[in-house]
């Protein structure tokens, strides 16, 4: 297998903001078991603030990498060579290209609390997927991956 000249990955994890909600779940089911007791009170701050702990985990698990000749986004896997332009998207023009920019046909990878993201074409001919929406906190990082993949592939 041979590595990428520059390798990259990106933990598209959840915002901090998500783990206080994550808190306040488990304090909301801590006031609704309040009147069964302390102990259930407990259990439920411990067990509510833990399955939305777990649950925002999750959601913030995905990885993007490019790797081996790959750019591997999520469960979907492409190689390199059968990628085309990549384009760095802003905050705004990443919302336009996944609203009424979008095509239906598209790979996205969207994550609502990333404002940035690029959009690499696909040129694979027996692929039907146009291009790919990957939301990024470093566009312009794995747009250069990408090239610096191409050309040692």
């Amino acid at each position: 297998m041979q590595l990428s000249a520059a390798p990259y990955e990106e933990r598209l994890t959840a915002p901090r903001s998500w783990w206080l909600v994550s808190f306040l779940v488990g304090v909301s089911l801590a006031l609704i078991l309040l009147p069964f007791g302390t102990l259930p009170m407990l259990g439920g701050l411990v067990g509510g603030t833990a399955a939305a702990a777990v649950v925002a985990s999750s959601y913030g698990s995905l990885r993007i990498r490019v790797v081996g000749g790959s750019l591997i986004a999520g469960e979907a896997k492409i190689p390199v060579r059968a990628l085309g332009e990549a384009h760095v998207l802003d905050p705004e023009e990443a919302r336009a290209w996944r609203t009424h920019k979008a095509d239906t046909r598209a790979f996205l990878l969207l994550r609502a609390y990333i404002p940035t993201a690029l959009r690499v074409e696909v040129t694979d001919p027996e692929d039907p997927t146009p291009y790919l929406y990957l939301s990024t906190r470093e566009p312009e990082r794995l747009a250069q991956a990408i090239e610096a993949a191409k050309a040692s592939a």
